[in-house]
């Protein structure tokens, strides 16, 4: 009787499916497989082989095409994936999925290894001679000159050139190519270390080898990259990989080069804004070993490590890290895990740790390491508090707040207004009847888009044009009220007129490698005006930016979600670590109506850790996370009662466990893009008690009739629970 294949297929499913084995070709354990499913075809992974099967043989389908010679995926990626698919409770075809670069869920032949580079053409030589060409073409064709040049390479060089590239390409002028292995690039000389940062390296150094914690808790500015530098070049000197994980793309191109500059290696990057043929180039590159170090942002955590010596994860507070559809994994986590099976360190890096990682340092599953100075800065940044209340306020901006801007614009220094909320204004009001701009689809206030002329929803993407009179009672004069980005923007190029202003928002760095456009266009030792919302929090090094003012921090004060204040103390400290980096002070301006708050106070008085240590102690003292722990079943439907019925026939499935039920209960947002939504929220003392009862209910949970009339989803250790 043959042998049956267990597979697992991108659907949201939890369960494998069995196959008989190609009529030819071996599939091993991690290879992929083309097999019928349904009316079409799918791409998957085989899980196990030899296998017996519930399903009697003449049922089953034969697998139509082995994909690979051997396991794509190798025996401890392929063990980790189960586990993490076994924690997150997500369909296993959606976990192993994820393991892949989309080029790589696809019947195709795998890429080309050798690195993309692009050379000149005969034409093309004569082109650029005869000076036949203009503007980005001739840039390009210019850059080739010399020879054949990487596409990493003219990224760097020539921001956007693709498209001058797909011109020259189709008139034959230029022509693709491919280098089998990156040259040895020139290094820079590393700075000495401080005695903090030494220790660090030092005491992180004698762990490679084996698993070990490390938590890098270093204030902004105090040199956590320069750690990870010195590590990642003593890993590389022994053979061996290092996956850095950072939670923005924006980040990614500035640490590639300081990594490309200091060890003079290629660095492989992984992220969602590249081409899925480079991404897969990379992924493969990194399973082959010929990748050295590996940057990426939040899926790069699946990448192969058959030589892996360190795991890195840069500002591992950050939510981004948080997958929040299909397979809903946590990367830190999840780089944990990995961490554990290959036996390596793994170094958490921030200024401002997460609660959970400071409550395994103090339960002694990861070892602190603190970094509390900062090397070439003079001190750390002053913080005031500036009292809005009986103030008059010029588009949200208190007197102080603009006189501080223009001290530090005439010193021909920089500053950042910090606002995290895009768009120009949240709410378009009718004074007269008190109409205001709703999204027909969510309920919820539209956010003005004034340079577009448009309305947003930011929950569901809806727009509408911008009314020329009240909708309700035809009164011409509508009114916005609040304040984003763009609404700032506009204010402070109007006060300071001789000043660029930049914004920095996702609005205006959409386009590919915008963001690193716009940063690269501050001159640093011309003043400037920055605008920005959170995407400008993390990482960035700005020498000439002294002044940080955040706007907006009382909404964070009053939220309803248990994780506000823990977000909130991050974000004031990170945006705050922007000011003074460099040899000059800096200054942060904090402008709130409640400056007696006593988070506030606590945070600027005593500290992030001071802060942190109070809502520790709070969330003990009612076992909500990291002392409690939590599983979220969301549901939605076009109707309202189809979601009140499954969230009921879920919550009686669960009667007689030893579990905390809350719920069934509308979501805090309960309509989102034309669907109602609802959830039940499940809590436990320990994940032991919480993972034996949803284990078996989460199989179950499809198989209930109401469950076809939903989509339905778990989310274990949820960060929002909207």
């Amino acid at each position: 009787m043959p042998a049956v294949l267990r597979v697992a297929l991108p659907v949201p499913l939890p369960t494998l499916f069995d196959y008989l084995p190609a009529a030819s070709g071996r599939a091993d354990v991690g290879s992929r497989v083309l097999v019928p499913f349904g009316k079409g075809k799918a791409v998957g992974v085989v899980v196990e082989t030899n296998v017996e099967s519930a399903v009697g043989h003449a049922r089953l389908k034969r697998v139509l095409k082995v994909l690979d010679d051997g396991p794509l995926l190798d025996a401890e990626l392929m063990a980790t994936l189960a586990r993490a698919a076994d924690y997150w409770l997500g369909a296993p075809g959606e976990a192993y999925a994820n393991a892949l670069p989309l080029a790589l869920r696809e019947d195709r032949p795998l890429p080309d290894l050798r690195e993309e580079a692009w050379a000149l053409t005969a034409a093309g030589q004569s082109a650029l001679d005869a000076g036949s060409r203009r503007g980005g073409s001739r840039a390009l064709l210019e850059a080739l000159a010399p020879g054949p040049v990487t596409a990493e390479l003219l990224h760097e060089l020539l921001p956007g050139w693709r498209d001058a590239a797909r011109r020259l390409d189709e008139a034959g002028l230029i022509e693709r190519t491919g280098v089998a292995g990156a040259a040895p690039l020139p290094t820079s000389t590393p700075p000495e270390l401080m005695p903090e940062q030494r220790q660090a390296v030092d005491t992180i150094a004698a762990s490679l080898g084996q698993f070990q914690s490390f938590l890098l808790d270093g204030v902004t500015g105090s040199g956590k990259t320069e750690v990870y530098l010195a590590l990642i070049e003593q890993v590389v000197a022994q053979g061996k990989q290092a996956l850095l994980l950072v939670p923005e793309i924006g980040l990614a191109p500035q640490t590639v080069r300081r990594v490309r500059d200091r060890l003079g290696v290629a660095v492989e990057v992984l992220h969602s804004n590249l081409a899925e043929g480079d991404r897969a180039r990379a992924w493969l590159r990194a399973r082959s070993g010929e990748a050295k170090v590996i940057l990426g942002t939040r899926s790069a955590v699946f990448t192969p490590l058959p030589h892996a010596g360190l795991i890195v994860v840069d500002e591992e507070h950050d939510g981004a890290y948080k997958q929040q559809e299909g397979f809903r994994y946590h990367a830190r986590d999840l780089a944990l895990l990995r961490a554990r099976a290959l036996d390596v360190p793994v170094v958490l890096g921030s200024a401002t740790p997460s609660l959970e990682s400071l409550a395994n340092v103090q339960a002694g599953r990861y070892r602190a390491l603190h970094l509390r100075a900062r090397p070439g800065a003079i001190r750390a940044p002053q913080v005031q508090i500036v009292d809005m209340r009986a103030q008059r306020l010029e588009h949200g901006l208190s007197p102080a707040l603009l006189a501080a801007v223009a001290d530090t614009v005439a010193r021909g220094e920089q500053a950042l207004v910090f606002r995290n909320r895009r768009g120009y204004a949240p709410v378009l009001l009718c004074h007269a009847c008190g109409w205001h701009a709703e999204c027909p689809r969510c309920e919820h206030p539209m956010t003005l888009h004034a340079g577009r002329r448009q309305l947003i929803c930011h929950h569901c993407d809806y727009t509408a044009r911008l009314p020329a009179q009240c909708p309700a009672c035809a009164a011409p004069d509508l009114k916005p009220q609040g304040q984003g980005t763009e609404r700032l923007e506009e204010a402070l190029a109007a006060q300071f007129p001789e000043v660029p202003v930049l914004r920095i928002d996702r609005e205006t760095t959409r386009r590919r490698d915008a963001f690193e456009q716009l940063l690269e266009s501050l001159h640093e030792d011309r003043p400037a005006i920055l605008v920005g919302t959170q995407m400008l929090a993390k990482g960035h090094d700005l020498p000439n930016l002294t002044l940080v003012a955040i706007v907006g921090v009382d909404e964070g004060l009053h939220s309803v979600d248990f994780r506000a204040s823990e977000r909130l103390s991050q974000l004031v400290v990170q945006v705050a670590g922007r000011a003074g980096r460099a040899r000059k002070p800096g200054r942060v301006l904090l402008q709130t109506h409640h400056p007696d708050h006593p988070l506030l106070r606590q945070l600027l008085a005593q500290g992030y850790a001071a802060a942190a240590a109070t809502l520790l102690d709070e969330r003990r003292s009612v076992q909500l996370p990291p002392y409690g722990h939590q599983v979220l079943l969301r549901a939605e439907a076009h109707q309202r009662e189809h979601v009140d019925a499954f969230l009921v026939d879920a919550a009686h499935a669960l009667a007689g466990a030893p579990l905390q039920l809350a719920g069934p209960m509308p979501a805090p947002m309960p309509l989102r893009a034309g669907r109602h939504r609802g959830q039940l929220l499940i809590e436990a003392e320990t994940r032991s008690a919480l993972h034996t009862a949803l284990r078996p209910w989460y199989r179950m949970l499809s198989t209930l009739p109401s469950a076809r009339r939903v989509r339905w989803s778990l989310d274990v250790d949820p960060v929002d629970l909207y």
